[in-house]
């Protein structure tokens, strides 16, 4: 077989190829319009078949008449880190054309982890985000291992070093100040894991350990990060200053402090915040317009999900799960709790109250009926305070259960969706009868609602958000285009049939018009259906 030439020169096409995908638009990925044409898949690689080029024998050919051939879509935000290697399937987002994902977000990475008793407290402590799914053998202590249980599953999977398990072996679980000798001990970790694959460092704001860092320790560690060319990677600090700017000044000042590249990851606007999504654009602008290496993505839907213990004040958690659990139980730490979410406003009833929260991941037997539910029926139920059944269910559910809220409103979506800069990232969940409907549909809502219907951008611009951008900003140099010599991550679907159909009272429903598949060479998705093949693999920073 003769490969092709990445110089464009001279080939030979009369010889046989895996897959020919003939009759389709084909929307490569960098943003050009569509144009006819045929793909072919030579093992793992994509050939590009001119007009004139004869038809190479194939072992199989897909008819892809009135549908676009596009790179697979490339997820740069997943709570899919640890669900994956009990469920390597992972057909909620391969089945929506995702055909690399990325991991460790949220500064709560699996790995490193030298104390195999912390990797488990912080299991037990996030599984109402990112599950902790039973038999899987978490027996990994470095990036590196960790990566290498990654291999064998639907997708490509590629992952960020978090800085709550960095934070966890330098200092512990508690609110402690950085000294300089565990910041040198942070900083080698840091360096160790990018250099093992790791595609950058990652921040959680919200989430206890990690969250206590302060910015100038984040700044140290993102340098390494910076020296090596990798991201920075941040779920901002929302409780920051004036809670709405102030979190996104912040991430932006530490890329400018560390040098390294600062992507804001689910970038949304609020209902609630005190002003408009403009403003934050004009932030991500003005950092550029100075030469900042800035950038953003966003997940299109009005759902957010995240574990119910993000309900909880910080100081309550530090520690760990035992320390967190014997202060949930404690009558007078949960008068403080009260007062702390009274002072928040999350305690009243209306939208955004912690009546409205829907809880999910329940498994206790006499908590399985709310599964999906608001809180504020669990409360009526009880007959009893607010906070008090709040401590009670994570207690009764070992601190598992996760949470739906409203989140970003459907015109931050529009404006995030067409700044130039904007990508797309799910932060998918996967935990719950009910999870957040952007696990099931994410990718389909845009190329159906946002595109099509709405014409909010433009088809081959929404491409290049999904696949060569993110490619770009991870440093993938195969992947989320097509072109000759590329990896053969395809997606084939009906542009004039595709959408989501998830909604958040039914958010498990696949997507339509998403027909094939197509990861390392093989076809993982064909005619809408899981093929059982299991081709992707875990990436390398530096590597792929």
């Amino acid at each position: 077989m003769v490969r092709p030439s990445p110089a464009g020169g001279v080939r030979d096409v009369t010889d046989s190829v895996d897959v020919l995908i003939a009759g389709g638009t084909i929307v490569d990925g960098t943003g050009a319009p569509g144009r006819p044409g045929t793909v072919a898949v030579d093992g793992e690689r994509i050939r590009v078949l001119r007009p004139a080029d004869a038809l190479p024998h194939a072992r199989r050919t897909i008819d892809a008449t009135s549908r676009v051939v596009a790179p697979g879509f490339i997820d740069l935000h997943s709570h899919g880190g640890l669900v994956i290697l009990a469920d390597p399937r992972h057909e909620p987002k391969v089945r929506q054309g995702v055909t690399t994902e990325l991991v460790g977000v949220d500064g709560l990475g699996y790995a490193p982890f030298a104390d195999r008793r912390d990797l488990d407290d912080l299991r037990e402590m996030n599984a109402g985000l990112d599950g902790n799914p039973d038999g899987v053998a978490f027996d990994w202590t470095t990036i590196a291992g960790y990566l290498d249980r990654l291999d064998g599953r639907s997708i490509n999977v590629a992952t960020l070093v978090g800085n709550t398990p960095v934070r966890i072996a330098a200092i512990g679980w508690d609110d402690e100040p950085a000294t300089e000798a565990t910041l040198a001990s942070m900083r080698s970790i840091v360096r160790e894991a990018l250099e093992e694959g790791a595609f950058g460092l990652s921040t959680g704001l919200d989430y206890p350990p990690g969250a206590y860092a302060t910015t100038e320790e984040l700044a140290d560690l993102a340098g390494e990060a910076a020296k090596l060319g990798a991201i920075y990677h941040s779920h901002v600090r929302y409780s920051l200053g004036d809670r709405f700017l102030d979190p996104f000044r912040e991430a932006i000042e530490i890329g400018r402090r560390s040098g390294a590249p600062a992507h804001i990851t689910h970038f949304y606007h609020r209902q609630t915040f005190p002003g408009t999504p403009d403003e934050m654009l004009q932030l991500v602008d003005d950092a550029r317009a100075t030469g900042q290496d800035v950038t953003f993505d966003a997940y299109p839907s009005e759902w957010a999900s995240t574990r119910l213990l993000i309900l909880i004040p910080m100081w309550v958690q530090a520690g760990g799960p035992a320390s967190t659990k014997e202060r949930l139980a404690d009558r007078a730490v949960r008068d403080r709790i009260r007062e702390d979410l009274t002072s928040r406003g999350q305690l009243f009833a209306g939208a955004g109250g912690l009546r409205d929260v829907r809880i999910g991941n329940l498994s206790a037997p006499a908590n399985r009926r709310w599964e999906g539910r608001p809180f504020g029926d669990l409360i009526d139920d009880r007959g009893a305070d607010p906070v008090d059944v709040l401590c009670d269910l994570l207690l009764e559910e070992h601190l598992r259960p996760s949470e739906v809220t409203p989140g970003p409103h459907t015109d931050g979506i529009r404006r995030f969706l067409r700044h130039p800069i904007g990508m797309v990232g799910t932060d998918s969940t996967f935990v719950g009868e009910k999870p957040a409907p952007r696990t099931y549909g994410s990718y389909p809502r845009i190329l159906g609602q946002f595109v099509r219907d709405e014409r909010v951008l433009g088809l081959e611009d929404a491409i290049r958000r999904m696949t060569s951008a993110p490619a770009a900003r991870l440093g993938l140099r195969d992947r989320g285009v097509i072109r000759d010599g590329a990896i053969a991550d395809l997606v084939v679907f009906d542009p004039a049939t595709v959408r989501s159909d998830a909604t958040v009272d039914d958010p498990r429903r696949d997507p339509v018009g998403i027909e094939t598949v197509v990861v390392a060479g093989f076809v993982v998705v064909d005619r809408g259906r899981h093929t059982g093949a299991m081709p992707g693999r875990a990436l390398r920073r530096g590597r792929d």
